[in-house]
Formats: structure tokens, sequence, C-alpha cells
């Protein structure tokens, strides 16, 4: 009687290939899916991955109207304006010494997964730097864009989760890739800005 062998489904295949990929990704590529879906913090090697500042509505008493962003850079906390005095508040990553700024902007676009081309400004700092990459997982805007008129920065996701709470960026607000999928889908284009320093 021939043996019998056993049945792997096509669907198995794909997925035992994806996970062997995954394992063979860089450490920021591999943890980027653990702060998109599982919510708690990872281990690499052998240590706690950071896990995220926790997202929370407070309570407000600005001027800002409801659907506002304001930014405290000094805080590294980023409040969407609920309205009813309160706020949902993000632990944010923000510009570095040298790389503060402050003002009062709008919204002017938003993207999913963007593209980056990294600006003039940057390359003169960092020739090494690609000029344009792909958006996608290995791509340091993250999971989505919101960009801020007027300026050279954004509001965007970061596949390094553990810079979040930190002054590291060239000036852009940082979060983590769930944190900034929620925003985006709360902000619309025209929202006013307000980054205090």
């Amino acid at each position: 009687m021939p043996s019998r062998r056993p049945l792997v489904s096509h669907a198995a295949k794909i997925f035992l290939v994806a996970g062997l990929s995954l394992a063979a990704a860089t450490p920021a590529r591999a943890f980027l899916f653990d702060d998109l879906f599982s919510g708690e913090p990872s281990q690499r090697e052998g240590r706690p991955f950071a896990s995220a500042i926790p997202r929370e509505v407070v309570s407000y008493r600005g001027s800002e109207r409801p659907g506002s962003i304001v930014v405290s850079t000094r805080e590294r906390r980023l409040y969407y304006v609920l309205g009813d005095g309160q706020a949902l508040r993000y632990g944010v990553g923000v510009g570095r010494p040298g790389f503060e700024w402050g003002g009062v902007h709008h919204v002017t676009n938003k993207r999913e997964w963007p593209d980056w081309t990294p600006p003039a400004q940057m390359l003169a700092r960092r020739p090494d730097l690609p000029r344009h990459m792909a958006g996608g997982i290995g791509n340091p805007l993250g999971a989505r864009a919101i960009y801020i008129g007027g300026t050279l920065y954004r509001i965007h996701g970061s596949n390094e989760p553990d810079t979040i709470g930190q002054a590291v960026s060239s000036g852009c607000i940082r979060m983590t890739n769930n944190d900034v999928i929620d925003l985006y889908d709360r902000v619309h284009v025209g929202a006013k800005v307000v980054v205090q320093r």
C-alpha cells in the first residue's frame, strides 16, 4: 500500500514562506508587525522592546476647536482635541536639539504607506541616504503620514517604536504605527496643527 503524504495547502505554504521571510527580516521590520497587530511589547535579544506610551483620553483646557492637533514638544505628547473639555493624548517623538520648531499650520495632505523623498537639507547632512524610497514596511515614514503645510515636516509612523517619547528626529513628529493609523482616521485635511516648543 503506498505511503500517505501529508497534504499541505497552498495557503499554508504561503504563510510558511511569509513567516520565514519575516524571521530573516531586520529587527526593525520584524518588530513593526508586533506594533501593528499585537499591541504587546515584544522581545529583542531577551530584553523587552520599548512598549508604546498609552493612548488615552485626558482633560483639555486649551482653546483649540475639536479636530485640531496640538503638539507639545516639551512633553513629547500630541493632543487631538475631541471637544467637551477632552482630548486624545498620544506619545510622540520630536526633533532633536537643533531641530526644534513651533508654529501654527494646517494639515494639507494625508497618505497611507507613503513614499519618502528626503529633502535637500537632509541629503546635504546625510548624502548616504536614498534619493527616494517606496512606501512599505522598511520606509521610515511608517504606515501613515499627515503633511503639515508650510513646513518640511510630517506627523508620521515609525519603524522604530522605541524612539517614541524621545527627541531624535530631524523635526518630524513620530508616532507608533498603531497611533498614527488611529490619528490618521480621525484628522481631516485642513485641520489646525499647533506645535508648541
